[in-house]
């Protein structure tokens, strides 16, 4: 039997393929696009973009323009190599048709795993951290 070692995981891991992507079209704006699910660091960066700063000592979730954010964090030209939007987007992008936007947005949720309930637990998690970090000294 061959035991694979600490290291041979580690590379195989590392060399896995593992961010998935798929053409989306959106007949809404006449074009196709490559959705691309978050890696680890793309996700964290889009969870704290929810996070407003604390106000008298309660963190809070935003969860206004969550959908151009995760769109703006997502989108690919066909090719993969550049982002269609960046974060300056986002007031206009929000504005566009939400049914564009949620096909999209459904594709990054799936392809990232993310899904509603984890937004929500952000949200109950930030509420614990305000209730634990008030506590009794």
């Amino acid at each position: 039997m061959t035991t694979i070692t600490a290291k041979d995981l580690r590379e195989q891991i590392h060399q896995a393929p593992d961010i998935l992507e798929e053409p989306v079209e959106v007949p809404e704006w006449s074009v196709t696009v490559l959705v691309r699910g978050l890696s680890g660091h793309e996700r964290d960066a889009f969870e704290n973009s929810l996070l407003l700063k604390k106000k008298k000592g309660k963190p809070e979730i935003e969860t206004t323009d969550i959908r151009a954010k995760l769109a703006v964090q997502s989108t690919y030209t066909l090719d993969g190599k550049e982002r269609v939007f960046s974060a300056s987007d986002i007031d206009w992008l929000t504005n566009k048709s939400a049914r564009a936007l949620q096909r999209i947005v459904g594709v990054a949720q799936r392809l990232s795993g993310i899904t509603d309930e984890d937004v929500e637990e952000l949200a109950k998690n930030s509420l614990s951290e305000t209730s634990d970090a008030s506590g009794s000294s």
